[in-house]
């Protein structure tokens, strides 16, 4: 079967995914094609898909946007804000930040993505819904950087 233009992208987004994030494998399949880009002793398979979980989505506002940092998507995906629909939500509108702390997961291609804080601070508001579907770059969490 000849791979046509856009499974060729495909598999490069994939391929970036997997580099950008770290990730040892990544597995895609459409309309009979089934691809898996894995590094050198990869061997896990992905994750399972999970149900959307229960939102919090109370913002608190902030007095000054000037000190205000975003938590962006670093790819397409969807939207989680815990990691199992029994679980709480990694976190909630007020509470504090840390860099390199779990915030989120984001589904992209059947593989569930930890998405850490890059800020330490005071979460603000929560800009997506659980379970909806989040573009690269996309702002998921507003901050009050320290």
């Amino acid at each position: 079967m000849a791979m046509s233009q856009r499974d060729r992208e495909s598999i490069k987004e994939l391929a970036d995914i997997l580099d950008a994030k770290g990730l040892t494998e990544i597995e895609y399949e459409r309309g009979g094609l089934r691809v898996r880009v894995a590094r050198a002793g990869a061997g896990a398979g992905p994750a399972p898909s999970l149900p959307p979980a229960p939102v919090d989505s109370t913002p608190a506002t902030a007095e000054d946007d000037s000190s205000l940092g975003s938590i962006v998507s670093p790819m397409v995906g969807t939207f989680y804000a815990a990691p199992s629909p029994e679980a709480s939500p990694f976190v909630r509108v007020g509470d504090r930040v840390s860099k390199g702390q779990s915030v989120c997961i984001i589904e992209a291609m059947k593989l569930m993505n930890e998405i850490e804080s890059d800020l330490d601070g005071a979460l603000v508001e929560r800009l997506v819904e659980n379970g909806q579907a989040v573009e690269f770059g996309q702002v998921l969490f507003k901050v009050a950087v320290d």
